[in-house]
């Protein structure tokens, strides 16, 4: 039995709206994370990605039993993983050790104590491959609907330079976005907050 995400954390979690990110970090894994984070605090697409990801993953299967990851868990972890282009180890020690990883896991940021959830590698490689590249394509799709800001282009301006190169349109937004779905073709650019 699944669950979207845990309804009652401990005292010891921080709120994922309220996690410190660096913004002057250079790895990819704190610009994901702020991503994710925007996912979070918009109410309306994170219950379109968990319905999709409710439809992937809870298909067919009986709605008793034990606990499994939550689904947010899986979202977090797939995305991780592409993201950063990381192998089943490596995504082990980053969920069991990295307190911003786990922070936005919703579990204890320590791996130690009374209560500390340490996830197994073949856990993560039975739960975290249940998100298939269609799935994570159609998330990608929700996410860039989301903001129509910038999927609308505006008309091009005649130049009055030869060799001029077009400007993005949104490039002053956040520096984050662009590193939610790398592996999905977002590419480089800024737009969606």
């Amino acid at each position: 039995m699944r669950q979207r995400y845990t309804l009652q954390p401990s005292f010891q979690i921080i709120p994922i709206e309220k996690i410190q990110l660096p913004t002057k970090s250079r790895d990819e894994l704190p610009a994901i994370l702020a991503g994710l984070q925007w996912i979070w605090m918009h109410p309306t697409l994170k219950a379109e990605i968990f319905a999709l990801l409710e439809a992937a993953v809870l298909a067919g299967k009986k709605a008793t039993g034990r606990l499994g990851m939550d689904l947010w868990q899986i979202l977090v972890l797939g995305v991780v993983r592409l993201g950063l282009d990381a192998d089943w180890d490596r995504l082990e020690d980053l969920a069991n050790h990295h307190t911003l990883l786990r922070q936005m896991l919703g579990v204890a940021a320590l791996p130690w104590g009374e209560e500390a959830q340490l996830f197994a590698r073949q856990t993560l490689r039975d739960n975290v491959a249940l998100l298939d590249d269609t799935l994570l394509k159609e998330i990608n799709a929700r996410w860039r609907l989301r903001d129509g800001r910038c999927s609308q282009k505006k008309p091009a301006r005649p130049s009055r330079r030869l060799n001029s190169r077009p400007t993005p349109t949104c490039w002053k937004r956040r520096a984050f976005p662009h590193r939610l779905l790398p592996a999905l073709g977002r590419g480089p650019q800024v737009c969606g907050f």
